[in-house]
């Protein structure tokens, strides 16, 4: 059994106000949430899972011991929602203190740091439909009463919410509204005494709804003003649906949820009337920024088990490990992970350092938390799609490793395959959030968080020069020079379609596919920078271990995407322009994604055999 008393003991002495974070950080400018595209950012900045603190790994393995002792046990009972088996690992976390580990003190919560609170994510993420049901209480359930709930509502409800006396649940989508969730139809009318609301309506989908004691509800006051609520789960006029036969995480209780003239303090108000989306958006930027982390943490572990199955499994006299075309699958599941996992850290990084110097300033935690999050929203994005779809691969490979052994239920990677697949549907589709990211970045530099239009400019002029013959020198400098590059295709491809629309000959709102191949190219971009700067930043702590593993990974990474990359700008390019136009933009396409051929066959092999001779995944 786990010694929970002495780890939540020496959890709450950790310091002050319970931050663990890397004091070696030198006071420098953040960049601004999606400033990337065309400024680089100092590696000072990024946080990596390899200095993680003594209390950080003590942390871990809390996690790990929870997931291995209480959860495996249990697991064949969680998938099948047998008894109230969620619900009392669900307490058991409440007694660890983890289900409060990201908010305050002041209500019994462990006020812990950003990259903590990202690890937990991360190291829990093996834990199936368990961590669904934990990632919905801890996130879109708590956090909107945190963000927006008045002083009593917090005091009266974030307490037993922390200590898992209370379970949270999030109320938005509906039958006909799911990504256009301010369509929704569920309706509030304040009563005559006003005295509180009358809410009618249905929800589907709903994460918790089997057991919450608590609803995070969304419906439109008289009609036509988006407004969100905590509802009480035991008021008369609530009922529930059957639970939902779903492809996978099957664990997770997921039903309908219906009120009718469901009466609902006014006090129970959350933020005002007719601002119920900035609450549900809010809640989403930090809830795709978790997802993508678990999404990742499962990919660790699904790598792991890929590469110890390989090892164990014969054909033709010979580990299937020795194969050529198995250690391919190893060496990209492993480079498409490590990637996300370097862009993760840099997001949660940039997250904490915006809380601090928020809350530097004056602001509170809940506005410091909620105002990080914000300010990163394409960031978020970004881990998101680019988590969920490496989560994809990797589990998909994992399947392929194991054969017809993958398809049995018997091997762990059958129902992997199966509850994966909600992550690219979760949090707003994959196809919304790529669209979010383009249309956010345009926003923020109209707005002039950042220019976007100068360098924009100077790459328009350097495409009617001569090439420069550059000596490259210094530490990964091909690389660095290849991402600069990158950054400009972006900047050439989309500043492209923007004059387009400026000339009124486009309308990028009805050009789906163009912001897509845009938000493609810009997930690329921001893996190979973490992943280079991840890589800096070891060798500023004189980290050796697997150095020049990273290196090999950033080189496959780069080659990939650069290929990835000009396919994505040449495609958006030839959807809205012809003729000399076309001929000048594919011709710096072709200019700016020249990175020099290498041996990548034996790269990988580099990769996949230090994985294989390890027996198991050595970046996890």
């Amino acid at each position: 059994m786990l010694n929970t008393s002495k780890i939540k003991n020496n959890l709450f002495n950790f310091g002050s106000n319970n931050t663990i974070m890397d004091t070696t950080q030198d006071k420098v400018k953040l960049l601004r949430g999606g400033e990337f595209v065309v400024s680089e950012d100092n590696p000072s900045l990024m946080f990596v899972p390899e200095s993680f603190s003594e209390e950080q790994l003590m942390i871990k393995n809390m996690i790990e011991d929870f997931v291995k002792n209480e959860f495996v046990p249990v697991m064949d009972k969680v998938e099948k929602q047998q008894g109230d088996v969620t619900v009392e690992l669900l307490d058991k976390m409440g007694q660890l203190g983890i289900l409060g580990a990201h908010m305050p003190e002041e209500y019994g919560g462990m006020q812990l740091d950003t990259n903590t609170n990202t690890m937990i994510a991360d190291v829990l993420s093996p834990a199936r439909s368990f961590i669904v049901s934990f990632a919905a209480h801890t996130g879109i359930g708590m956090l909107p009463i945190l963000y927006f709930g008045s002083d009593a509502l917090k005091k009266e409800y974030l307490p037993r919410l922390i200590s898992g006396e209370l379970k949270a649940a999030y109320c938005l989508t509906e039958p006909g509204s799911g990504s256009d969730a301010l369509a929704a139809r569920a309706r509030a009318d304040l009563s005559e005494d006003g005295t509180h609301y009358l809410l009618t309506g249905q929800k589907m989908f709903i994460t918790n709804a089997g057991f919450a004691d608590v609803f995070i509800v969304f419906a439109q006051v008289d009609g036509d003003k988006f407004t969100g609520f905590l509802v009480d789960g035991d008021s008369e006029g609530i009922s529930l649906g059957d639970e939902e036969d779903k492809l996978g995480i099957k664990g997770s209780s997921t039903r309908p949820v219906f009120f009718e003239q469901v009466k609902v303090p006014v006090d129970h108000l959350l933020g005002k009337i007719g601002k119920g989306h900035k609450i549900a958006f809010n809640a989403l930027n930090i809830g795709r920024f978790k997802l993508g982390a678990m999404c990742m943490g499962g990919s660790k572990h699904l790598i792991d088990i890929s590469i110890k199955y390989a090892n164990e499994r014969k054909q033709f006299g010979q580990s299937i490990a020795s194969f050529g075309a198995i250690k391919y699958k190893l060496a990209e599941q492993t480079i498409r992970n490590v990637a996300i996992e370097s862009a993760m850290y840099r997001v949660s990084n940039l997250i904490q350092l915006k809380e601090q110097e928020l809350r530097e300033s004056g602001k509170d935690y809940a506005k410091s938390k909620l105002k990080a999050a914000e300010e990163y929203a394409i960031e978020c994005a970004i881990i998101k799609v680019a988590g969920s779809e490496v989560l994809d691969y990797v589990v998909d490979e994992a399947v392929q490793i194991h054969g017809g052994y993958g398809y049995i239920e018997e091997y762990l990677v059958a129902g992997a395959y199966r509850d994966a697949r909600i992550n690219r549907i979760f949090e707003g589709t994959n196809e919304i959030n790529r669209l979010l990211m383009i249309q956010m970045l345009f926003k923020r530099a109209q707005k002039g968080a950042f220019n976007m239009t100068d360098p924009a400019w100077a790459v328009q002029k350097e495409l009617s020069s001569m090439p420069k013959f550059e000596t490259l020198e210094g530490y990964l400098a091909q690389e660095h020079k290849a991402i600069k590059d990158f950054k400009k295709i972006f900047l050439m491809t989309m500043g492209g379609a923007v004059k387009k629309q400026m000339d009124g000959e486009l309308h990028l709102e009805d050009e789906q596919e163009i912001l897509m191949h845009g938000a493609d190219i810009m997930i690329d971009i921001f893996l190979a920078e973490s992943l280079f700067l991840r890589i800096l930043k070891l060798k500023e702590l004189d980290y050796t271990d697997h150095l020049d593993l990273m290196e090999s990974i950033l080189r496959v990474y780069i080659y990939d995407a650069g290929y990835r990359i000009a396919k994505n700008a040449k495609d958006a390019i030839a959807s809205y322009t012809s003729g000399d136009l076309l001929r000048v933009f594919n011709m710096g396409v072709q200019r700016f994604s020249q990175y020099p051929a290498f041996n990548i066959k034996e790269t990988r092999r580099q990769i996949a055999d230090a994985l294989i001779t390890a027996n198991r995944n050595i970046f996890a």
